[in-house]
C-alpha cells in the first residue's frame, strides 16, 4: 500500500474486515545487516532459548477486528514464550506513518515495526538502511512457502530501495486484499441473470440492467482515484499481466501507449457512453457510491474487499463478490490486489531473532485462524478457513484463488511517487470526455517514462 493514496485511507478506515490492512532492551548503532551478512547459518529459530528478552512492536491494528486479533496473537505469544516480553506501541496509521521515519533515523527504534510498503516508506527505509532484509529468516522458516511470490514481491526491495517488486524481503502482511466486483444478487435475480463467469457475460449483464432501467454500476470518483480500480480492472481483461505488473512497478520495458492499454481506456469511455455508470459519478464521493449500492441502488460496483463487511451489514445475503471473469469461464485469474502493512525489523534491533520468531507466529496457519475469527481476511491459506456462506465466503474463495494462480497484480499508484495523482486526475478526464485515451495514456507515459529512467 502507498500511505499517500485516498484508497489506503479508506481501507484503513473500514471496519471489522478491513483489510489493510494494523522497557525495551535498547537499540544498538550498529550498521544496517546486510543480505549476505545475515546467513542461514547464523538464523536462531528456538525462541525459547533467546534468553530474557523485550521486544518493542509498532503496529497500526487499532479498529476493530484488527486491534482483537493482535491483543489475542501477542498473549498467546507470550504464553508460548514467556522469556520475551513485548511491548506493544499500538498508533492510527496517520500517527505511525508520521513518527516512523523519525524513530527509525534514531539510535533507539523499536524492533518490529508495521511498515507502509509503498516507495515513499518501505522503499524510503531501505535505502537508507533501516530495515534489516528477512531473506535469511525466510528460508529458515519457510515463509517462501507459506506466502506465494505474487504476494512476497509486494514487501519486496532491492538493497538501494530503487526497484520494488524484487530482491530481499523486507516484512510480512497479515491481511490481503483484492479489487472485484460486488453485485445484488436480487437485483441479478430479478433480470434473469446469474453472477458473470466471463468479461461478455459481465458486460451483457450491465446493458440488460441499463435497458431495465437500473444502474449497472455505482462509481463515486471525486476523489479521482476510485476510477484507479475500475480502470484497473478493466486493463486486466486487455493487458498481460506481466506487463500490467513491469508497469505498476515503475520498470524499464514496457509502455502505456500500447494497443491493449489504449482498448481498455476506449472501454471505459464507452461505459461512460452507454450510461452504465450512475448519473454525476464524477462529482460523487466514494462512500456515499458504496453506501448507495448498500441501499439497492445499482447492480454492480468495482472495488475492494475491505468494503465487504460494511456494505453486507445493508445488504445482507443479497451481497455477492467474484473475481473480474475472464474471456473464457476457465481463464486465468488476474485482479488487483496486495496486502496489509508488512511487519518489518528494524536494523538497528538488538534481537532480530526474537523479532522474527515473533513475525512467523503472528503469520502462521494458526494467526490464520485467528484472523478469520476476529473478521479480517488473512493473507495465507484463506481457502482453507471456514467461514459463513455468502459475501464473506466469497472474498474468502475469490482471494484464496487469485493467490494460489499469482492472479494478483499490483495497484496502478506504485508505479511512481507521483503516478496516485497522475492516474487519478487523467482518469477523471478521460471519464468526463476531456481527454482521449491517447491522449491520457500520453499523460501516464510521460510521468512513467520519467520516473523509470531515471531510477535505474
Amino acid at each position: 500500500m502507498i500511505a499517500s493514496t485516498p484508497r489506503t485511507r479508506a481501507v484503513l478506515a473500514a471496519t471489522v474486515v478491513a483489510l489493510a490492512a494494523t522497557a525495551c532492551a535498547p537499540g544498538s548503532s550498529a550498521p544496517p545487516t546486510t543480505a549476505s551478512s545475515a546467513a542461514p547459518s547464523a538464523v536462531r529459530t528456538d525462541a525459547a532459548a533467546l534468553g530474557n528478552v523485550t521486544l518493542t512492536i509498532w503496529d497500526q491494528e487499532v479498529r476493530g477486528g484488527q486491534a482483537a486479533q493482535m491483543k489475542q496473537l501477542n498473549a498467546a505469544f507470550e504464553a508460548k514464550y514467556p522469556n520475551i516480553k513485548l511491548k506493544r506501541v499500538s498508533r492510527s496509521f496517520d500517527d505511525l506513518n508520521s513518527t516512523l521515519r523519525l524513530a527509525l533515523s534514531g539510535n533507539e527504534p523499536p524492533d518490529v515495526v508495521e511498515a507502509n510498503n509503498g516507495r515513499s516508506s518501505m522503499g524510503a527505509f531501505v535505502k537508507a538502511g533501516q530495515l534489516r532484509p528477512l531473506n535469511a529468516y525466510a528460508e529458515a522458516y519457510g515463509w517462501k512457502k507459506r506466502y506465494p511470490d505474487s504476494v512476497l514481491r509486494y514487501s519486496s526491495y532491492s538493497a538501494d530501495g530503487k526497484l520494488f517488486g524484487e530482491g530481499n524481503l523486507y516484512g510480512l502482511p497479515q491481511v490481503g486484499e483484492v479489487v472485484g466486483i460486488f453485485y445484488n444478487a436480487a437485483k441479478l435475480t430479478g433480470l434473469g441473470l446469474q453472477p458473470p463467469k466471463t468479461w461478455a457475460e459481465f458486460q451483457a449483464a450491465l446493458a440488460k440492467a441499463k435497458d431495465a432501467g437500473e444502474v449497472p454500476m455505482q462509481l463515486g470518483n471525486l476523489d479521482k482515484w476510485p476510477a484507479i480500480h475500475v480502470f484497473g480492472t478493466v486493463q486486466g481483461r486487455n493487458v498481460p499481466a506481466a506487463q500490467i505488473s513491469t508497469l505498476a512497478f515503475g520498470r524499464k520495458g514496457a509502455s502505456w501507449n500500447t494497443p491493449e492499454n489504449t482498448q481498455a481506456a476506449q472501454q471505459l469511455v464507452d461505459w461512460v457512453d452507454k450510461g452504465y455508470f450512475n448519473k454525476g459519478f464524477n462529482g460523487q464521493g466514494y462512500d456515499p457510491a458504496w453506501q448507495a449500492f448498500s441501499k439497492g441502488q445499482g447492480v454492480f460496483l468495482i472495488g475492494g474487499t475491505w468494503l465487504m463487511a460494511d456494505m453486507e451489514k445493508v445488504l445482507g445475503k443479497n451481497l455477492g463478490f467474484i473475481l473480474p471473469p475472464g474471456a473464457t469461464a476457465d481463464a486465468p485469474p488476474v485482479a488487483t490486489g496486495g496486502t496489509g502493512l508488512p511487519f518489518a525489523i528494524t536494523a538497528k534491533s538488538p534481537n532480530p531473532d526474537a523479532a522474527a520468531a515473533y513475525i512467523d507466529f503472528i503469520t502462521n496457519a494458526d494467526a490464520m485462524k485467528v484472523l478469520t475469527t476476529t473478521g479480517n481476511l488473512p493473507v495465507a491459506d484463506t481457502d482453507q478457513q471456514s467461514v459463513k456462506a455468502g459475501a464473506q465466503q466469497d472474498v474468502f474463495k475469490a482471494f484464496g484463488t487469485a493467490t494460489k494462480n499469482d492472479g494478483l497484480v499490483p495497484y496502478l499508484d506504485y508505479a511512481t511517487p507521483t503516478f496516485a495523482d497522475t492516474l487519478g486526475a487523467a482518469l477523471q478526464d478521460l471519464l468526463a470526455k476531456k481527454a482521449t485515451p491517447q491522449e491520457f495514456l500520453a499523460t501516464l507515459e510521460k510521468d512513467y517514462k520519467t520516473f523509470a529512467e531515471t531510477n535505474g
